[in-house]
């Protein structure tokens, strides 16, 4: 657990990693990445307070792991995560097998944005989310100061389909 300073007030921070595995692909994109492949994806979640609990803790870590990682693997992990329009999702969804579409190119900052907006929504005091697509790459999404707490106003929206 992190203590730190924002703006004059003191404020505690912990991190939750969380790991799942899923397949993209990337719409409109020249690379490598506009073919379907796979990544064993890492994501750090960090949640800040200016107070502890009760029992000393800005938030059990058990409490990050059943809410978040119950999510993640009820429309994540292990699934063709895609944008609306692509065709494969289609051919996909007629196959039975599992997507989870987004109204976006499913690349790692969105689905960093993903995964922010769900533990928002939730309660979840987040203030950071941080998703490794390799061991040595990833993507940051973290909660702009203008925004406020209102995960309404977050983008990233997307849906589980089979």
């Amino acid at each position: 657990m992190e203590r730190r300073t924002l703006n004059g007030v003191s404020m505690y921070k912990v991190t939750k990693e969380l790991h799942f595995c899923y397949g993209h692909r990337l719409m409109q994109y020249q690379g490598k990445c506009r073919v379907p492949h796979g990544h064993n994806a890492k994501v750090a979640i960090d949640l800040e307070a200016e107070t502890l609990d009760a029992i000393g803790m800005v938030i059990d870590f058990t409490d990050i792991k059943r809410v978040l990682q119950g999510w993640i693997d009820n429309h994540l992990d292990h699934r063709m995560v895609l944008r609306q329009d692509d065709p494969l999702a289609k051919w996909l969804q007629e196959m039975g097998e599992p997507c989870f579409l987004m109204d976006q190119n499913p690349t790692a900052e969105a689905i960093a944005q993903l995964i922010f907006t769900y533990a928002a929504a939730q309660g979840f005091a987040v203030v950071e989310v941080r998703l490794w697509e390799t061991p040595d790459a990833f993507a940051t999404y973290r909660r702009h100061q203008s925004a406020g707490d209102d995960p309404s106003r977050l983008a990233g929206a997307g849906k589980v389909v089979m």
